[in-house]
């Protein structure tokens, strides 16, 4: 059987080598002549679309350096929507480059594709200066990132534009001789040409199977990409425990709502919701019930409004709700009521608890109680924190109902103007060695120097300034001021640590690096001297993007200390992935340790976690010589109190240095 097949196949070859004869003898040259065309054209085909395809992101980066000009002078969501679609066009160039090109055009395609990521990221932080309105950090940006970068792309893909458009004419230069070739060699080449018939056949077949496979891999690519980008892009607008819109969505759809609200001349209205005594929950059942009821909260929420309407949660236990196209204010507090009464008629049941929950609710209606999405957030804020201090519930925005604080709006811009005017002052407390009494550096403190009610301290005004937009300016004001007194210290040959106080608002801010580390460059001052001070409570309100900017911070080389500890929640799992430096023990445990036994239990237990984790150790607090021996002995790095020197001016701090400097030097015991 086998020899048999063998020898009909031997045969089948004959026959067919002998009809492949006859068609040589007869059709050789056409068929020749029309595959050698067809190739030369498929060349030039692939090389112009190639070359266009370099065109296109010659074009992209020219558009990309206009539009980014452009916006520096005119600053704008159009014009950043230009620029965004600018950048998309050379990536789909670039997309185009690599599919199309051969290995060193993929090779060019990466490193540009690398280049473009890094330049974008510049953008993104220069655009963000422009947003600020920071001249110098838009200047250093575009200076020492955005030029380089884009001079760089520019000429990468100016050359081999140019080389590809050269290689395209080449291209079509030799479809041109070969037609010509064609019509001179017809008579002679015509038998030989359809010797090769066979050939450029298995050629073409070939060459469509590869094409077929190449542009099935390219579509499911296509479709793994599509899908990474959508999951990203949901990543970065929804919160990751709850699934509900966070806060950048939830700005970017109240800018909608408002545009729309002016188009139709129909109001719209932000609600802020913060749940009461949520901190009792993580701290009596923990982090797992208290994501639990945040889940449920959510969804209870989403279960009683409209599809139109949004549900952001903006971190830890505080939310808001988006009303685009209500009627009249009435229907805004209508819709707070029905939230209220989804919230707290009915307990919400973690595994095998039932658990009641209460809620204060502000609203703010758009346009009566703010232009822009931030005076509304604002403004629901101030409503809701009304609404908590006065237990209503729900509150409208409305400064003549703000019983419970008269003069708290009224402080409010007195504050803003504080700020401009340069009214607050910086008083500044001494950390010093808890064994050699030596000084280490100092803690920044704010005081308002009121032209009325004189010398406020911080707890006068810093709540107010949390609950509004005005933390932001303030804890830039204080670490503006920290860091201009530190570098003075530092050219008068005292070189002293400085630490200072951020918000839970400033520690979530993702560009909040960036302006620490434009006032680092401002003022010449080495990263290692700052010690920026947050609390256990800050840190957990929303300890992924905490520790997205701890780790940038850290990165720079700033000194991250946890304030108060002891007094919040944080878990060991959480403080052993922080990029912590510094632990301070709370004054409340300090002051009474030595007649309390559970206080001097919980500060010995302290100090052990923080040596044990390789953290410096500060005791805050300390009012006595006792307690100073006390920490000394337990092994207590530093520590800071009223028996060391109250918060001071800086001219006195620096007194107060010289006049220690000078005990010193007799030698005798520090206590």
């Amino acid at each position: 059987m086998d020899e048999q097949w063998s020898k009909g196949r031997t045969v089948t070859r004959w026959a067919t080598a002998g009809l492949a004869a006859v068609l040589l003898a007869l059709t050789g040259f056409g068929l020749w002549a029309s595959h050698s065309t067809n190739r030369a054209a498929r060349e030039a085909d692939h090389f112009n679309r190639l070359s266009d395809a370099y065109q296109q992101a010659r074009f992209a980066v020219a558009a990309e350096e206009s539009l980014e000009r452009k916006y520096r002078l005119e600053p704008g969501p159009e014009i950043r929507a230009r620029y965004q679609q600018a950048a998309a066009a050379l990536v789909a160039a670039l997309d185009v480059v690599s599919e199309r090109g051969n290995r060193q055009d993929r090779v060019l395609e990466a490193r540009l594709s690398a280049d473009h990521a890094r330049y974008l990221d510049a953008i993104g932080r220069m655009f963000a200066a422009v947003d600020a309105g920071n001249t110098k950090g838009v200047l250093a940006i575009d200076g020492a990132e955005t030029e380089p970068a884009f001079a760089a792309i520019e000429a990468q893909v100016n050359a081999a534009a140019d080389a590809h458009h050269a290689q395209a004419l080449a291209s079509l230069h030799a479809l041109r001789r070969t037609e010509t070739f064609v019509v001179v060699a017809t008579p002679i080449a015509f038998a030989a040409g359809l010797g090769l018939l066979g050939v450029f056949w298995a050629i073409v077949v070939g060459y469509q199977r590869r094409t077929e496979r190449q542009a099935a891999e390219n579509r499911q690519q296509a479709a793994e990409n599509q899908q990474q980008a959508a999951e990203n892009q949901h990543q970065a607008l929804h919160d990751g425990l709850t699934g509900l819109p966070n806060r950048t969505l939830l700005r970017d759809r109240t800018d909608q709502a408002i545009h729309q609200a002016d188009r139709e001349l129909v109001p719209a209205a932000l609600l802020l919701i913060d749940l009461d005594r949520f901190k009792e929950v993580n701290d009596t059942l923990g982090h797992h019930y208290g994501d639990q009821l945040l889940v449920q909260v959510g969804e209870r929420l989403r279960g009683s409004l409209r599809e139109v309407d949004t549900v952001a949660r903006l971190g830890g236990d505080e939310f808001a709700v988006l009303l685009p196209r209500i009627e009249t204010a009435d229907g805004a507090t209508t819709v707070a009521k029905k939230l209220q009464a989804a919230l707290e008629e009915e307990p919400f049941l973690l595994e095998d608890l039932a658990l009641d929950v209460e809620a204060s609710i502000g609203v703010a209606i758009y346009p009566p109680h703010g232009s822009d999405t931030d005076e509304l957030l604002q403004h629901a804020d101030i409503a809701m924190y009304v609404a908590k201090d006065t237990h209503a519930g729900f509150v409208l925005f409305d400064p003549k109902q703000d019983q419970h604080s008269p003069d708290r709006l009224a402080l409010l811009g007195e504050l803003r103007r504080a700020i401009d005017q340069q009214q607050l002052v910086l008083h500044y407390q001494p950390k010093v060695g808890a064994h050699t009494g030596q000084m280490l550096g100092v803690e920044a403190l704010v005081r308002w120097q009121h032209p009325e009610h004189g010398l406020l301290s911080p707890g006068d005004f810093i709540p107010l300034a949390e609950r509004t937009g005005l933390i932001g300016p303030l804890t830039n004001y204080v670490l503006d001021a920290a860091l201009r007194q530190c570098r003075t210290w530092q050219q008068t040959g005292h070189e002293l640590s400085m630490a200072v106080n951020v918000s839970a608002r400033s520690l979530l801010d993702l560009a909040f690096p960036d302006q620490v580390a434009g006032l680092l460059a401002r003022w010449e001052v080495p990263a290692r001297l700052l010690v920026v001070e947050i609390t256990e409570s800050t840190i957990m309100a929303d300890p992924t993007h905490a520790l997205q900017v701890l780790g940038r911070l850290d990165a720079m080389g700033v000194q991250v200390s946890i304030d108060d500890f002891g007094t919040g929640y944080s878990s060991m799992a959480h403080l052993k992935t922080l990029p912590v430096h510094e632990l301070k023990v709370d004054r409340s445990f300090v002051s009474q340790m030595i007649n309390n036994a559970s206080d001097a239990v919980i500060v010995r237990s302290t100090i052990d976690l923080g040596r044990n984790l390789g953290l410096r150790v500060v005791a805050e607090g300390v009012e006595d010589e006792a307690t100073w021996r006390a920490l000394d002995a337990l092994g207590c790095d530093a520590i800071q109190g009223y028996h060391v020197s109250r918060p001071v001016p800086p001219d006195d701090l620096i007194h107060w240095l010289e006049r220690q400097q000078a005990a010193t030097q007799t030698p005798q015991p520090h206590h």
